[in-house]
Protein backbone atom coordinates (compact mmCIF):
# COMPACT_ATOMS: atom_id res chain seq x y z
CA UNK A 1 0.00 0.00 0.00
CA UNK A 2 1.27 3.07 -1.00
CA UNK A 3 0.75 6.24 1.58
CA UNK A 4 -1.52 9.69 0.27
CA UNK A 5 -0.52 12.81 0.96
CA UNK A 6 -3.08 12.89 4.00
CA UNK A 7 -2.15 9.64 5.46
CA UNK A 8 1.52 10.74 5.75
CA UNK A 9 0.03 13.61 7.45
CA UNK A 10 -1.62 12.01 9.79
CA UNK A 11 1.51 10.41 10.74
CA UNK A 12 3.36 13.42 11.23
CA UNK A 13 0.53 15.09 13.58
CA UNK A 14 0.58 12.17 15.40
CA UNK A 15 3.87 13.22 16.20
CA UNK A 16 3.66 17.00 16.80
CA UNK A 17 0.63 15.49 18.95
CA UNK A 18 3.83 13.93 21.21
CA UNK A 19 5.19 17.78 21.37
CA UNK A 20 2.14 19.55 22.21
CA UNK A 21 2.18 17.53 25.70
CA UNK A 22 5.18 19.43 26.50
CA UNK A 23 4.77 22.53 25.09
CA UNK A 24 2.48 25.10 26.18
CA UNK A 25 1.90 27.05 22.48
CA UNK A 26 0.03 25.51 19.51
CA UNK A 27 2.20 23.44 17.03
CA UNK A 28 0.74 22.97 13.53
CA UNK A 29 2.25 21.32 10.22
CA UNK A 30 3.50 24.92 8.14
CA UNK A 31 4.62 24.06 5.31
CA UNK A 32 4.61 20.32 2.38
CA UNK A 33 7.00 19.56 -0.43
CA UNK A 34 7.11 17.13 -2.30
CA UNK A 35 9.32 14.77 -3.39
CA UNK A 36 10.27 11.90 -5.32
CA UNK A 37 9.92 9.71 -2.89
CA UNK A 38 7.06 11.19 -0.55
CA UNK A 39 7.02 14.52 1.28
CA UNK A 40 8.43 16.50 3.77
CA UNK A 41 6.68 18.14 6.54
CA UNK A 42 8.29 21.43 8.29
CA UNK A 43 6.08 22.06 11.71
CA UNK A 44 6.51 24.83 14.74
CA UNK A 45 4.69 26.80 16.65
CA UNK A 46 1.55 29.20 15.45
CA UNK A 47 2.00 32.55 15.29
CA UNK A 48 1.04 33.87 19.18
CA UNK A 49 -1.40 36.95 18.32
CA UNK A 50 -0.64 38.62 21.10
CA UNK A 51 2.61 39.87 20.35
CA UNK A 52 2.95 38.69 16.82
CA UNK A 53 5.91 36.49 16.91
CA UNK A 54 6.07 33.04 16.45
CA UNK A 55 7.61 31.25 19.48
CA UNK A 56 10.94 29.36 19.22
CA UNK A 57 10.86 25.95 19.37
CA UNK A 58 14.18 23.46 19.89
CA UNK A 59 14.47 20.41 17.39
CA UNK A 60 11.20 20.81 15.19
CA UNK A 61 13.22 19.45 12.19
CA UNK A 62 10.85 18.53 9.53
CA UNK A 63 9.77 14.93 9.17
CA UNK A 64 10.13 13.36 6.12
CA UNK A 65 8.04 10.72 4.70
CA UNK A 66 8.35 8.04 2.20
CA UNK A 67 4.95 7.04 0.88
CA UNK A 68 6.01 3.31 -0.52
CA UNK A 69 7.44 1.96 2.84
CA UNK A 70 5.39 4.06 5.31
CA UNK A 71 8.60 5.38 6.77
CA UNK A 72 8.71 8.88 9.23
CA UNK A 73 12.10 10.07 9.61
CA UNK A 74 12.81 12.90 12.07
CA UNK A 75 15.42 15.18 10.58
CA UNK A 76 17.67 17.28 12.63
CA UNK A 77 18.45 20.75 12.56
CA UNK A 78 21.49 20.40 12.87
CA UNK A 79 22.37 19.60 9.07
CA UNK A 80 20.58 21.22 6.02
CA UNK A 81 17.67 19.51 5.44
CA UNK A 82 18.39 19.18 1.41
CA UNK A 83 21.73 16.98 2.32
CA UNK A 84 19.39 15.06 4.66
CA UNK A 85 17.08 14.55 1.60
CA UNK A 86 19.98 13.49 -0.50
CA UNK A 87 21.32 11.29 2.17
CA UNK A 88 17.46 9.23 2.21
CA UNK A 89 17.82 8.99 -1.96
CA UNK A 90 21.30 7.43 -1.53
CA UNK A 91 19.68 5.13 0.95
CA UNK A 92 16.75 4.05 -1.00
CA UNK A 93 19.17 3.13 -3.58
CA UNK A 94 21.66 1.26 -1.49
CA UNK A 95 18.50 -0.65 -0.24
CA UNK A 96 17.02 -0.59 -3.96
CA UNK A 97 19.94 -2.35 -5.15
CA UNK A 98 20.65 -4.94 -2.26
CA UNK A 99 16.89 -6.23 -2.97
CA UNK A 100 18.28 -7.05 -7.07
CA UNK A 101 21.09 -8.24 -6.04
CA UNK A 102 18.93 -10.67 -3.74
CA UNK A 103 16.24 -11.46 -6.46
CA UNK A 104 19.22 -12.40 -8.75
CA UNK A 105 20.89 -14.41 -6.70
CA UNK A 106 17.44 -16.45 -5.98
CA UNK A 107 16.57 -16.76 -9.11
CA UNK A 108 20.07 -18.54 -9.76
CA UNK A 109 19.21 -21.08 -7.20
CA UNK A 110 18.13 -24.57 -8.32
Amino acid sequence: MMLTEEDARRLVLAEIDDVRSHVTYALQVLRVEALPFGWIFYWGAVWDGQNGQRPRLGGNGPFLVDRENERLIRTVTSMPIARQVEDYERRLRREAHARSTAAKKAAQQP
